[in-house]
């Protein structure tokens, strides 16, 4: 195959979601697969999905469920491979909080009214005897501004990710527990494609896809782990520490799916929520938004 060249798009400039990636490309199994990536920064999730459906993007990595709504709304896009198949939040709570229990009557904070962070939320805080009803939610997209709102006691819990969780438990703040210990068989994040553009170049599509899978094989090998922690560090000028430690929490949790096969990934799980609350118009059919003859 001739040296084939990728737009792809990631949320902000980068993100450790990316880390087999930059691998890939550090340790040349981009290029042993005649691949080069063109690298460019979307402001979220949703507005990278719009740039894939118009082809300003051939391929592009997501949350699950704004692949999902923007190919049921008639994007041409479709999921080629789950890169996180497990999520990688943790239930931050105030110094004060030593249980589930003590959140009653008391104001929390998640992503949204309709965002997957609820789901997750309501998921860890049943089981340990608190419902719904039993709190108060508010809301915040980032993780940045949750952990601020967190710290500055706007809110007596939320629901955090790498590093602002091990920001928090650093400086006293109390865990009450991780998403993956609770959610299972629920995909966190995806690679989707232009369709149009993955049709035309199913080999290229066979490469890039072949040369992340080392990627996630080199991550977790445990022999080079200094090594993959200066390579994010080498991205995205993070602080040392706070790398090493979500080195060991995505080893810990599995976080990166070895196969990446959409097919028995759990993504029916999460049509069948997204159609339960009203976020898809259409079927819930897996063909609907996977095509196989693209990644086979």
């Amino acid at each position: 195959m001739a040296q084939s060249n990728i737009v792809i798009g990631t949320v902000g400039g980068g993100n450790t979601l990316e880390w087999p990636l930059y691998i890939a490309a550090k340790k040349g199994y981009l290029e042993q697969e005649k691949i080069t990536l063109e690298w460019v920064g979307v402001q979220s999730s949703a507005a990278v999905m719009q740039q894939l459906a118009a082809g300003s993007l051939n391929i592009g990595t997501t949350g699950v469920a704004d692949s999902l709504r923007a190919i049921d709304k008639g994007a041409p896009t479709r999921l080629v491979r789950i890169s996180v198949g497990i999520s990688p939040y943790e239930i931050v709570a105030a110094k004060d909080v030593k249980t589930w229990t003590d959140l009653r009557h008391k104001t929390v904070m998640i992503g949204g009214a309709k965002d997957i962070t609820k789901l997750y939320f309501e998921d860890m805080a049943k089981p340990n005897g608190l419902a719904p009803s039993e709190y108060d939610y508010v809301y915040a997209g980032a993780t940045g501004a949750r952990f601020s709102a967190l710290t500055s006691g706007s809110v007596a819990a939320t629901i955090l990710f790498p590093p602002f969780n091990f920001l928090a438990l650093r400086s006293g703040y109390k865990s009450l527990g991780l998403s993956a210990d609770y959610t299972k068989n629920f995909p966190f994040t995806t690679y989707s494609v232009n369709l149009n553009w993955a049709r035309d170049n199913k080999e290229v599509v066979k490469h890039f896809l072949a040369a992340y899978s080392k990627g996630v094989d080199w991550f977790y090998d445990r022999n080079n782990r200094d090594e993959a922690i200066s390579i994010l560090i080498s991205y995205l000028k993070s602080d040392p520490k706070d790398v090493a430690e979500t080195y060991d929490y995505f080893v810990k949790i599995h976080a990166f799916d070895r196969t990446g096969a959409v097919e028995g990934a759990g993504v029916e799980n999460y049509l069948a929520i997204l159609k339960r609350d009203g976020d898809l118009e259409g079927a819930t059919d897996l063909a609907r938004f996977y095509d196989p003859s693209v990644v086979k």
